[in-house]
């Protein structure tokens, strides 16, 4: 891999990532534009002890714009976007409309009181696109190509962690308007939070209960119980296990672990590196066959969060990585909406069953050359 890092006109940081060593990248943003001012600012829910981030001016961000004018595609044929090259293998950018900035202290006051707890929302966003190709897709990628991303986002990951105030990274892709995208180009996103989010913070309760019961650690046996069983099993590599989870949330969800527990993506080896492209895109190319296309119709694209969970950086011990895939789609032209159950208790009904969500992944496995 070789990087290549650059600024924007406003001064927003950009790294050009190719697979070969030597590339070189010169070209310049010569947009007028001036630095963007954030106000984000995080508060503590006093009931529930969930940090919430309030970021008022991702209200002017970019939405749905046409193709022509998509500020993710490279900049060509006098058409000037985010990414000042005329071409480029995959990129990783700040965000110009950010959740979390690192100069949020400069402009939102810390409060603290019993019931209205509030901090700057220290932190940082990035944008990751992986292909120049404004109609691909991830799962268009080949095996080359998807290791430049990993490659891209255990870079990030490095360097995001090493920011001071930081506490956990999270790198994750957004699929579909169904999803709430509002950017069509092939592209996922990068957070730096000032906190560790929620989900996480269970996670790590959980896995200390499991270890001072049992004397073991809650991901291994967990991974280890749903390698010694096929009912649930997607994909079983040499280094990677896929299983739809016990209890999925989700109409199609899956869950992809390396069989050696590590923190984070820094911590993966050579060889759970060379693994991970081949059964990563495996798994998209599955969820794009859930629900086929009528017959003269555009190919089907299955909308998709695909997210990575790593541990936080103070604490966290008994994490294990692992990507998070799942969609909302529960049948063709049906959406599963988190609607009174799941919006107002966070208590979710599956239309789908584990057992078999996976038997229709396996089942769906794409066509071999």
């Amino acid at each position: 891999m070789h990087k290549t890092a650059t600024k924007l006109a406003d001064g927003r940081e950009l790294f050009y990532y190719d697979q070969e060593s030597g590339t070189f990248r010169d070209a310049v943003d010569e947009r007028p534009l001036e630095p963007a001012t954030s106000l984000s600012e995080t508060r503590l829910d006093p009931v529930l002890g969930e940090w919430v981030t309030v970021a008022a001016h991702r209200q002017q961000r970019t939405y749905h714009p046409p193709a022509g004018e998509c500020p993710l595609c490279p900049s060509r044929d006098g058409r000037l976007s985010e990414v000042p090259a005329a071409d480029y293998q995959v990129v990783v950018f700040e965000n110009r409309f950010p959740s979390l900035t690192p100069d949020s202290a400069a402009h939102v006051t810390t409060q603290d009181e019993p019931l209205r707890t509030r901090r700057p929302g220290t932190g940082r966003c990035e944008v990751v696109c992986f292909a120049p190709d404004h109609d691909a897709s991830f799962a268009d990628l080949d095996e080359a190509k998807a290791r430049l991303v990993l490659d891209a986002w255990t870079d990030r990951t490095a360097e995001l962690s090493a920011l001071p105030g930081v506490r956990q990274v999270y790198c994750f892709e957004n699929r579909g308007e169904e999803i709430g995208v509002t950017l069509a180009h092939p592209h996922g996103q990068i957070y730096a939070f000032p906190f560790v989010p929620s989900r996480t913070a269970r996670m790590i309760v959980r896995a200390e209960a499991h270890r001072a019961s049992t004397g073991r650690n809650l991901f291994e046996d967990l991974v280890a119980a749903e390698r010694a069983s096929p009912e649930r099993l997607v994909l079983r590599g040499e280094h990677w296990t896929a299983f739809v989870p016990f209890a999925a949330r989700w109409p199609y969800e899956v869950h992809l672990y390396p069989n050696r527990r590590v923190r984070d993506l820094t911590a993966l080896d050579e060889a759970e590196r060379a693994e991970f492209p081949g059964l990563y895109l495996d798994l998209l190319r599955r969820f794009d066959r859930l629900f086929p296309a009528p017959v003269g119709s555009a190919p089907n694209r299955t909308p998709y969060i695909s997210a990575w969970h790593q541990a936080p950086n103070d604490g966290g011990d008994e994490l294990a990585l692992h990507l998070e895939l799942f969609t909302i789609r529960r049948a063709p032209g049906k959406l599963k909406y988190l609607a009174g159950v799941e919006s107002g208790l966070d208590a979710f009904v599956t239309d789908v069953s584990p057992e078999a969500a996976a038997a229709r992944l396996r089942a769906a496995a794409p066509d071999r050359p």
